[in-house]
């Protein structure tokens, strides 16, 4: 007979004891994203890129507009920095989580 392995889980000072599914347990976990490398949220095309390689951008700076589902997306810069790299160009398709623009 298999025998389930129980977990407990703190939630507000409160225990629950429950049971995980292997596809829980097996998930990717999770992780801090890293603020120097710009990702594309969802799949989609790069309608317009606004910044070059080297260039200096201050935090909020539009780096590009991601079309995706009919609707015009604006990336902007999460820090103030230099771009280090421009991994894509206008009209290209890009995937969830592709590295689009990376910082020094």
């Amino acid at each position: 007979m298999d025998q389930k392995k129980y977990e407990y889980l703190n939630i507000d000072s409160t225990k629950y004891k429950t049971i995980f599914s292997k596809k829980y347990i097996d998930r990717p976990k999770w992780e801090i994203p890293d603020k120097k490398k710009i990702t594309a949220f969802l799949p989609g095309t790069i309608f317009k890129i606004n910044v070059k390689e080297g260039q200096t951008v201050k935090e909020g700076t539009r780096l590009c507009i991601l079309e995706a589902m009919k609707m015009k997306n604006r990336l902007i810069a999460p820090i103030t920095g230099k771009i280090k790299s421009v991994n894509v160009k206008e009209g290209q398709n890009v995937s969830k989580n592709e590295i689009l623009f990376e910082f020094e």
